[in-house]
């Protein structure tokens, strides 16, 4: 069964699971102005598994798919999911830096929402959001500009905003290379963060299994097995790295969110940063693990910045979201592949806090092509309501920032 915005359908059961949510919270600058407001987009390049930091704890379903990965439901572990509604739990990871935030009301959740791109490559996903423009086959406004197929989202919305933004740094990309979502007509400057790798396999645990089976009949076996394994693994770690395109580690983000606030503080008003190492086919990790370290990384990366924006946190959005989600069962290396729908979090001291958008109850029925999570949310519309809000934009505006795209104002600010 689909329910459509479960803060307002389910407001009690959010209450009683202790999210201080404020039914009457505003964003900071009226709607229609979106004076001195500042948005921040990080892209988790590689398809984060959504199912491992929304938790769908109400699904039976989730244990029985993920039988090595899924986190335990609220109150049955140490290390069990944190409970936000009767429906989703969040990563234990997020424990200490996200989930204050939440229980704040500064955070928000849509799940089910992604591209309707069926493609499940890296590269073309990621092109095809940032780019912001109807899919191959869809149909193209009449009025669309030959020169918007080549720019990106976040340059025509800064073009839209066109005076508002008028000073040389008010738009930046926090990257190497310029991403496709800020080029186009407007000039915009980028400034490239730290290099933090993730580290990689653990030489030290597979020499002590080596020892662990030393001289018995499954020596040969068990050191076939590791060989195997580490070969897969850095295949698959070849992989992660081309799915990042260069992006900066989860960790590396960390060590640079005050860096960036600084600057979105004091200059930036539009801001892109692209975090990679997403792509977990193998060794994924449940509560603690591969996914769990990055995962913690990143939302300590994002309270860093929220603390670092200072009073200007509450005229701040930060939408954190990735080319597609993860497989819904883990497959045989105790990883996921590459799925569909994601979750997408909102974050900043305006935002109202809760689960949007619309939803299912995930059974192998609901399972898109019988494997992921659907995408009930298009990420266009889901953006460009936000962006309405944020910027007070008209349609004819809306439709030059996502030609064709039909807005979906899921109240989220």
């Amino acid at each position: 069964m689909r329910r459509r915005h479960l803060l307002q359908a389910g407001a009690g059961t959010l209450l009683a699971s202790g999210l201080a949510l404020d039914a009457v919270r505003t964003w900071a600058a009226p709607v229609g102005t979106g004076v001195d407001s500042r948005l921040l987009v990080v892209f988790l390049r590689g398809g984060y598994d959504a199912c491992n930091v929304l938790v769908p704890i109400a699904s039976p379903f989730y244990a029985e798919a993920r039988p090595h990965l899924a986190i335990a439901r609220p109150g049955t572990a140490a290390d069990a999911a944190l409970e936000l509604t009767a429906d989703w739990g969040l990563a234990p990871a997020l424990k200490e830096t996200i989930h204050p935030r939440v229980r704040a009301g500064e955070v928000a959740f849509v799940p089910f929402a992604g591209t309707h791109d069926l493609s499940r490559s890296h590269f073309e996903t990621q092109d095809r959001i940032e780019h912001g423009l109807p899919l191959p086959g869809e149909a193209r406004p009449a009025a669309m500009a030959r020169t918007d197929a080549d720019s990106g989202f976040l340059n025509r919305l800064a073009q839209v905003l066109g005076t508002r933004l008028d000073a040389d740094r008010r738009v930046m990309a926090f990257t190497d290379h310029l991403p496709i979502a800020l080029q186009g007509a407007r000039v915009v400057p980028n400034a490239g963060l730290v290099r933090v790798r993730p580290s990689g396999l653990d030489a030290g645990q597979s020499a002590l299994v080596e020892r662990m089976y030393a001289g018995t009949s499954l020596e040969p076996r068990v050191r076939e097995g590791l060989a195997t394994q580490a070969e897969v693994a850095r295949d698959l770690s070849d992989e992660m790295m081309k799915a990042s395109r260069d992006a900066v580690s989860a960790r590396g983000f960390q060590a640079e969110a005050g860096r960036i606030a600084r600057l979105m503080r004091e200059d930036v008003r539009i801001g892109f940063v692209d975090v990679g190492g997403w792509d977990t086919h193998v060794g994924q990790g449940a509560a603690s693990g591969t996914l769990a370290t990055r995962i913690a990384d990143l939302g300590q990366g994002l309270d860093t910045f929220a603390k670092a924006m200072g009073p200007e946190w509450r005229r701040t959005v930060v939408v954190v979201i990735s080319e597609f989600g993860r497989t819904f069962r883990e497959n045989g290396n105790r990883g996921t592949d590459h799925g569909h729908g994601t979750a997408y979090w909102v974050l900043g001291g305006g935002v109202r806090g809760g689960i949007h958008g619309e939803q299912v109850a995930l059974t192998p029925a609901t399972l898109d092509e019988g494997r992921d999570w659907p995408v009930l949310n298009e990420y266009r519309g889901v953006l460009g309501g936000l962006f309405r809000r944020m910027y007070g934009l008209d349609a004819a505006q809306l439709a030059r920032v996502f030609p064709g795209a039909a807005m979906a104002d899921l109240h989220l600010v």
